[in-house]
């Protein structure tokens, strides 16, 4: 599956920011698109749900199919807390059905058993953002770095999350960086977009 980059808008003037956080690893296919604000992620917990304005999406309009595949899902994860494989996907379902608090534990989890996982890190790092923990987000993303030096996407989102923060000094630099370092990446396209827009 390809991952979209999502827009976030911000500042005294209008930015598009193309943000990419990757739930898995480049070659995982199981977890939802991300999409711009104004549309609806393409998966199987926001299938159906035609008018987000008059009904958003929560907690409360999760399908009943997905509301099963959750309980059968929590109840292995249960059975075998060192399965990490279920327990991501418990905790990706249950990010995608906007209750983050409960995937955030199970992720916190994963990494006890396995700190160095990236695809943990950045999914962590997404929730974050998206509460505007800016800070926690940034330092989830700067692990990645750590243990990927040349990622791409982190490199990028470190951009995004300080430019969302208000710091386009720091957003610059980064975006600049990586446009030297891996000048034919598609990060660094969209790196080259965003310098535009300030």
């Amino acid at each position: 599956m390809k991952i979209k980059p999502l827009y976030l808008y911000g500042g005294i003037t209008v930015i598009a920011i193309a943000f990419l956080i990757f739930f898995t690893s480049r070659n995982d296919t199981s977890n939802p698109v991300i999409n711009s604000l104004n549309e609806m992620p393409e998966d199987e917990i926001h299938k159906g749900l035609q008018n987000p304005v008059q009904n958003p999406p929560g907690k409360e309009n999760v399908s009943n199919e997905i509301k099963h595949q959750m309980d059968m899902l929590k109840k292995e994860v249960e059975e075998d807390p060192g399965d990490t494989l279920k327990m991501k996907k418990y905790a990706d379902l249950l990010a995608a059905a906007h209750r983050s608090e409960e995937a955030v534990i199970y992720y916190y989890n994963i990494l006890n058993i396995n700190p160095r996982r990236t695809d943990i890190l950045s999914s962590l790092a997404f929730i974050y953002y998206n509460q505007k923990d800016y800070n926690k987000a940034a330092d989830l993303t700067g692990k990645v770095l750590l243990y990927e030096p040349d990622n791409t996407q982190a490199m990028y989102n470190l951009g995004a999350i300080a430019a969302s923060g208000g710091n386009k000094a720091e957003a610059k630099k980064r975006w600049e960086e990586l446009i030297i370092k891996f000048p034919n990446s598609e990060e660094s396209k969209l790196a080259e977009n965003s310098l535009k827009k300030f």
